[in-house]
């Protein structure tokens, strides 16, 4: 593996864990456990879809994490139904 690929893949790990820091604590509580259990396996499709997640306000974000709503179209795709489900399960 090539460092410039390697490089390029902490710098996008990097900013996508920075994207994810919320203004409510429980959301970021979540996302810390979630990122310490599949940072190291996250594809391309899984930052994408996260990214689509990470489009959500707070608040509707803590409504699909706590499983109080549900994802609907456009974003009811399955890598960001994936996602989810890794994040609910954390």
């Amino acid at each position: 593996m090539s460092s410039s690929y390697q490089s390029d893949d902490y710098i996008r790990r990097a900013r996508i864990r920075w994207r994810a820091r919320r203004g409510i604590l429980e959301n970021d509580l979540i996302f810390e456990r979630f990122f310490r259990r599949y940072e190291h396996i996250l594809s391309a499709a899984d930052v994408s879809a996260l990214t689509q997640l990470l489009e959500l306000s707070d608040s509707e974000l803590m409504d699909l994490l706590l499983s109080r709503s549900e994802l609907n179209a456009p974003f009811a795709t399955p890598d960001v139904v994936r996602i989810l489900s890794w994040l609910r399960a954390v």
